[in-house]
């Protein structure tokens, strides 16, 4: 089970990555969550909405209420310009940790 801090740490990115694939809804958002993860991350609603929110006030992404194909409203989010900008600063942070990670990882295994 991964820990409640680095799944919160992570959201941001995640959420980001996702809509830069294109636009998407809460429900869908989750599910991409899990299948990137191949059902390690399994996000409720309770804790994707808000960073959806917070997201949405420091401007990073922008929503707008569709008709989808079953014909009801549903709250689509999109990347803004700042949100991809924001993004790129994220994947090299994220990059940096990972590869710090995977450095140290290979030079002095993990032995119990």
């Amino acid at each position: 089970m991964i820990s409640k801090d680095l799944i919160a740490a992570s959201s941001r990115p995640l959420v980001l990555s996702i809509l830069s694939e294109g636009d998407s809804y809460g429900y869908a958002i989750l599910q991409r969550v899990r299948e990137l993860s191949q059902e390690q991350i399994e996000w409720t609603d309770g804790m994707l909405y808000p960073v959806l929110h917070r997201l949405e006030r420091e401007e990073l992404i922008v929503s707008e209420w569709k008709k989808s194909e079953t014909g009801r409203e549903r709250k689509y989010y999109s990347i803004s310009k700042q949100g991809k900008t924001a993004l790129v600063a994220e994947r090299k942070q994220w990059l940096t940790v990972h590869n710090t990670l995977s450095t140290i990882w290979k030079i002095k295994p993990l032995s119990i």
